[in-house]
């Protein structure tokens, strides 16, 4: 550790270390950094508080966490052989059916000391290893908390308030010598269970139920329960010290017999070697990317597609935020998916500020601003938008429909849906995926398995959800890749892989060949249908999605004309002959004659009714169509009046008198107050310009290497300041400082002093108290010393500043090398 005298503190451990294992801490443990530390004893102090140590503990691997658990249990301080056997066991249990874990546990145990080292959760020489105390609270065993090794409490600990008498007469139930000093007993009771000679001659003599219930404690819990009459073999085990009691009902099996039982081992299978991720299935990897490149051109179909199902204003937010079931149902059959998929759509446009709330009084879903930009990009690069969108998000569709941790109901779009944790499950799974061969997809419940080891304490504990979040988000994280076009059948995608390794234009580039090419043409059908051999051109779409509706989608979309649809386009401001016009120069086959004959009898029958405000009323040149309507009896709801001879009057309002006429078979028109027909194009309607949702960070972000330097610099500059030997001032003189405190002199020794250091070119030792009021202590080398200011290098900054000779309380000189 680079010193000849082993460290007493984990300060002194630190201290011990070079810059960049300093760095190394910082950057596994970002949390240490906020505020940058003052000084090494800082650090320590905060590396040692049981929100960090929890927070480093999770970040360890399954073999990490079990040496930590075994140093958690060994004696304190634990030498190295102690914890490898500890890991191994003493090999008297299976012969040499263990050896090749004991061989693994061997090689791999050096790289878990290691990364326990680097983040400051043990500390010391290889014959003295420490596990920091927060550490080993934690994970030590205790009735509230047993500890993950499934072991009690050692012998001493269990015995601790144990009267004399009760432990003679155990000493003598176990064949020992008794002995009236307390220390002594425990001490005797120890040795023999860790003696495997005598200890298996003592279990020679047990009754085979005894034995039994060792069995069912030895791998814990090794709490049980017994009743004041206990049987005969559970009397036999506490009367030999085998059961110790915690309560009057409650007994323990120590620690030293557990690991007599175990074989030595303080887990029932080391994990030292990381699971392998196993092939599901060998697939082509041109095939893969073209599955992939199929499926990503159907993603961005579906939120374009959704996004024009809300283009005219979306559904209304409700009061605790979201989108209601209802209106997700709506969005699932118009996209024709299951719920948890449209949540999923709903979610990827929210999460790319596609989709925001408008913000008015009636707050409703809407597009962004950002969603016409998003329209005009090419295929490739509106795909890209989307994947990167997705890889940060931590907000998790796959919730929606759960409830919270009080019983709420989870709704799209609302608020409880962040989980910090899904970023680093979906890159971790999708890295899993890149470490394959192409072609290749995982099996699924091995990559499960694999996530589970590296992630431990987080894989295993149940969240809010009721089950393990960290294993449904990559479950979760498979499906939202296939849905996306991150994968293909199963396997990564070549400009997947581009994008997580060298960026959006280089998936871009891979993916742009792969898509298909948008046409210009439709094909016409006497069924008065056309279909799309395949994507259209945006403005022949949008045209047309006006004109029909889409029948059936797929590889080829099926659009079918309708009165209502071709009254659609009219109201939009279109002409019969605009329509025609348009047919005859985007269909590849004549335009049939039923369709000609459609738009002709829709166009005649359009605007020969006029709907104006009189509530409402009805206008038209021709009375035989009004007295048509006065007498069918469908019209008696709207409370239709003559006015004249060519006028009609309704309590209705005039939207719903539209669309009563056009239940009843008219082809009303609206018009303004002025008489002039108003065209209702389709709506596009927009939010005020909004940015993406934030992503919810984990804890603090990983600091980057400037900054690393920067903080390793100020804490080694903190730490000089705070340990730098000061000479006693000399006797009679007024300055004092005590151990840890700032200096005391007067003004004018001050000045004389900072004076003198600047002439000669040497640091001095300072109390100084900035304008804010806080004191510190630092060591300057001062440069010039004019108009009452110190103009200082200060080492503790590693920076030249500027000190206000009136702020300073007090000066001391360093010692000299070998003073003190």
């Amino acid at each position: 550790m680079g010193t000849t005298t082993p460290p007493r503190t984990l300060a002194e451990a630190l201290r011990a270390r070079g810059d960049e294992s300093l760095a190394g801490l910082l950057r596994a443990r970002p949390d240490l950094l906020n505020p940058v530390p003052n000084d090494i004893t800082q650090l320590a102090t905060r590396a040692g508080t049981r929100a960090s140590v929890v927070r480093a503990l999770e970040h360890l691997d399954r073999f990490a966490l079990q040496t930590a658990e075994a140093l958690a249990v060994a004696p304190d301080p634990a030498p190295y052989a102690t914890l490898l056997s500890l890991l191994t066991g003493d090999g008297l249990d299976d012969g040499e059916q263990r050896d090749d874990v004991g061989a693994a546990v061997t090689a791999a145990l050096p790289g878990a000391l290691a990364t326990l080292r680097e983040q400051a959760l043990v500390w010391g020489e290889d014959e003295r290893l420490r596990l920091v105390r927060t550490a080993r609270e934690l994970l030590a065993p205790s009735p509230q908390h047993p500890s993950p090794t499934g072991l009690g409490p050692t012998v001493a600990e269990a015995t601790a308030g144990m009267s004399p008498g009760r432990l003679q007469e155990i000493l003598v139930a176990s064949g020992l010598p008794a002995t009236h000093d307390p220390v002594s007993a425990v001490a005797a009771l120890s040795s023999l269970f860790t003696d495997r000679t005598r200890m298996a001659e003592l279990l020679d003599t047990a009754p085979v139920e005894a034995l039994s219930v060792l069995d069912r404690l030895v791998w814990g819990p090794p709490y049980g329960e017994v009743t004041p009459n206990p049987t005969p073999p559970v009397k036999w085990l506490r009367d030999r010290g085998l059961l110790l009691p915690v309560s009057t009902r409650t007994v323990v099996l120590p620690r030293e017999a557990a690991l007599h039982l175990r074989a030595g081992r303080a887990h029932r299978v080391p994990e030292p070697v990381p699971p392998v991720v196993a092939s599901a299935a060998e697939r082509d990897p041109q095939a893969v990317d073209r599955a992939a490149a199929g499926q990503a051109f159907t993603a961005l179909s579906t939120v374009e597609e959704l996004l024009k199902l809300w283009n005219g204003g979306g559904p209304a937010i409700l009061r605790a935020g979201g989108l209601s079931v209802r209106e997700l149902k709506r969005v699932a059959a118009a996209l024709e998916v299951t719920e948890p998929i449209a949540a999923f759509w709903v979610e990827l446009a929210y999460a790319a500020g596609l989709l925001a709330s408008d913000g008015e009084s009636d707050e409703r879903y809407a597009p962004t601003p950002a969603y016409d930009e998003w329209l005009d990009l090419p295929a490739q690069d509106r795909w890209t938008h989307l994947a990167t969108a997705w890889l940060p998000a931590t907000r998790v569709p796959g919730l929606v429909g759960g409830q919270d941790a009080k019983g709420r109901a989870l709704s799209a779009l609302g608020p409880e849906l962040d989980r910090s944790a899904s970023p680093d499950v979906r890159r971790r799974v999708l890295s899993l995926f890149a470490e394959l061969p192409p072609g290749t997809a995982p099996d699924p419940e091995t990559l499960l398995r694999r996530l589970r080891w590296e992630r431990p304490l987080r894989g295993s504990a149940p969240s809010a959800e009721g089950t393990d979040l960290r294993s449904r988000l990559a479950l979760w994280t498979l499906n939202e890749a296939e849905l996306l076009g991150i994968t293909g059948r199963g396997a990564l995608s070549a400009q997947a892989r581009a994008l997580l390794d060298e960026g959006e234009e280089a998936a871009a580039a891979l993916l742009a060949p792969l898509l298909p090419e948008p046409l210009d043409h439709v094909l016409l059908q006497a069924d008065l249908t056309a279909v799309a051999p395949g994507p259209l051109e945006r403005p022949l779409a949008e045209t047309l999605s006006v004109l029909a509706d889409v029948e059936s989608k797929g590889g080829a979309t099926v659009y079918r004309f309708t009165p209502g649809s071709v009254r659609r386009a009219l109201d939009a401001g279109q002409a019969a002959a605009d329509l025609h016009a348009f047919l005859a120069a985007h269909s590849r086959t004549p335009v049939p004659q039923p369709l000609s004959y459609l738009i002709d009898d829709v166009a005649r029958r359009h605007g020969h009714l006029r709907i104006g405000a009189a509530s409402a009323y009805v206008r038209c040149d021709d009375e035989a169509v009004l007295n048509e309507i006065l007498a069918d009896r469908r019209s008696t709801g709207l409370r239709l009046r003559r006015l004249a001879p060519t006028v009609l009057a309704s309590q209705a309002d005039p939207g719903s008198l539209l669309e009563a006429l056009r239940e009843m078979g008219y082809a009303p028109a609206a018009e303004s107050a002025e008489g002039d027909v108003l065209i209702t194009r389709a709506g596009a309607r927009r939010t005020p310009p909004r940015t993406p949702p934030t992503p919810v960070p984990e804890g603090p972000p990983t600091p980057d290497e400037t900054l690393l330097g920067a903080a390793v610099r100020a804490i080694r500059a903190g730490d000089t300041a705070a340990t730098v030997v000061r000479k006693e001032p000399a006797e009679g003189a007024t300055g004092t400082h005590a151990s840890g405190s700032l200096p005391r002199t007067t003004s004018a020794e001050t000045l004389a002093t900072v004076q003198a250091a600047a002439m000669t070119g040497t640091a001095v030792w300072i109390g100084y108290v900035n304008a804010e009021g806080a004191a510190s202590q630092r060591v300057i080398a001062p440069v010039r010393v004019e108009g009452g200011f110190v103009t200082a290098y200060d080492h503790t900054a590693d920076e030249v500043r500027t000190f206000a000779l009136h702020r300073i309380t007090g000066v001391a000189e360093l010692a000299e090398e070998g003073e003190g």
